[in-house]
């Protein structure tokens, strides 16, 4: 199959990039950099998560967060929602979506959720009753399809019937994470293999870790098949606070680059993304983690 000639890119640089950060970040930075990820062409941004402060630090000030934001027309702020008390409070933020997350290992769900896969869909189909309700749309994510930090390998199956569970319950889509970044494009293959025949593609994203560096081949993958929507985070911020030694998401500009030499039109501004990455490293007072930054700099510098 032909790769889709346009592909949305949902950008999770200021949830899932941040909450991962060990030092406090200034409100007034994550600010700045939601209007630099507007300003670059972005137009679904992971804002925030309304979970404990206790167990998601950097994602305590959610609240405030939302308050202050100058939204951009156009541009779906959405926000990580794990129960009724989450979405109660990103109904009052003002998020225009919300998002669940289930793991697709049911060790992975114990350690992250505090509870079984099935008790965790049972919350969640909750949530996507009471947002539906309320107009608001629900994505869902499917957490470690590729590998978990507990069992290893996590079979096909075991994921389709979470995706499936995700979609009954009212979630317009899922979000496919390899949670660790231990996935190979012969893995993420054989995911798609199983999961294409039940579900269209249209229903299906990727979140790829780039841990052992396979996320923009993993991605590849996912486009061949026909999947027109990528998770990335701006610098390659994020990891995940629950699987030791999962590094960060793959960086938001190493995939506009991709698609850009693919002449699949993502509607990012390049440039005005490398300022965008750019900016927030500088406030977190650490290099950019995106190999495409790091060459267009040198580049532009020589």
């Amino acid at each position: 199959m032909a790769p889709p000639d346009t592909v949305s890119i949902v950008e999770v640089g200021p949830r899932d990039g941040l909450q991962n950060e060990a030092g406090s970040i200034p409100l007034a930075a994550k600010l700045a950099l939601l209007d630099d990820l507007g300003a670059a062409g972005l137009t679904r941004i992971e804002t925030g998560s309304f979970v404990s402060p206790r167990a998601v630090p950097q994602m305590a000030d959610s609240d405030a967060l939302f308050a202050a934001l100058q939204r951009r027309p156009g541009v779906r702020y959405a926000a990580l929602t794990p129960n009724l008390r989450g979405l109660e409070r990103a109904i009052a933020a003002g998020a225009d979506e919300v998002a669940v997350f289930a793991a697709a290992s049911e060790s992975f769900s114990q350690r992250n959720l505090n509870c079984s896969i099935a008790q965790s869909l049972e919350r969640f189909a909750q949530v996507c009753t009471a947002a539906t309700r309320q107009g608001i749309p629900v994505r869902g994510y499917a957490s470690c399809v590729l590998g978990c930090p507990l069992e290893g390998a996590v079979a096909p199956r075991q994921v389709t019937e979470v995706v499936g569970a995700l979609l009954e319950m009212g979630c317009y889509e899922i979000s496919l994470g390899d949670t660790i970044g231990t996935g190979t494009p012969g893995s993420m293959q054989r995911l798609l293999d199983e999961l294409l025949p039940r579900f269209g593609a249209q229903q299906l994203a990727v979140h790829c870790h780039d841990t052992y560096g396979q996320a923009l081949a993993n991605i590849l993958v996912a486009l061949q098949a026909g999947i027109a929507t990528v998770d990335a985070s701006v610098s390659g911020l994020g990891g995940c606070p629950f699987a030791p030694g999962a590094t960060g998401n793959v960086a938001t500009e190493d995939v506009v680059y991709m698609l850009r030499g693919m002449d699949i039109e993502c509607g990012v501004d390049l440039d005005a993304l490398l300022l965008a990455a750019g900016n927030i490293c500088r406030a977190l007072g650490r290099p950019t983690h995106s190999r495409a930054g790091r060459a267009l700099a040198a580049a532009a510098d020589a």
